[in-house]
């Protein structure tokens, strides 16, 4: 079984920026693409970024290409997205999620390639 921790979140102004940690257990992180998505009230789940399991690799989608930055660090079961120039659409609950095939970022877009997904992180961002 894989738990996923995510933490960092709260209320920044437009503008700011906030970095998200996503804490996993077992010992098979390093072999696991991450991807980071989030939901915003009364919308669906998107994507947000993904990072490949070596971390030589990252993906992003357009709203938050060039904004934010996801990152890893296998030594510590951990992956980062940090957000920067933060705008009031941003605000949405942020979840971390572990890829289902070992070694693999196939389709790293969807939520179906995901798994294992964390609790969840409120992120608001006031105008």
């Amino acid at each position: 079984q894989v738990h996923l921790v995510e933490s960092g979140g709260g209320l920044v102004q437009a503008g700011g920026s906030l970095r998200l940690s996503c804490a996993a257990s077992g010992r098979t992180f390093s072999s696991y693409a991450m991807g980071w998505f989030r939901q915003a009230p009364g919308k669906e789940r998107e994507f947000v970024a993904a990072i490949s399991w070596s971390g030589g690799t990252t993906y992003y989608a357009d709203l938050v290409k060039g904004r934010f930055t996801i990152s890893r660090d296998n030594a510590q079961n951990t992956v980062y997205l940090q957000m920067n120039s933060l705008k009031p659409e941003d605000t949405a609950v942020y979840y971390c999620a572990r890829h289902k095939y070992y070694s693999s970022s196939y389709n790293y877009e969807s939520r179906e390639s995901y798994n294992y997904w964390g609790q969840g992180t409120q992120v608001t961002v006031s105008s």
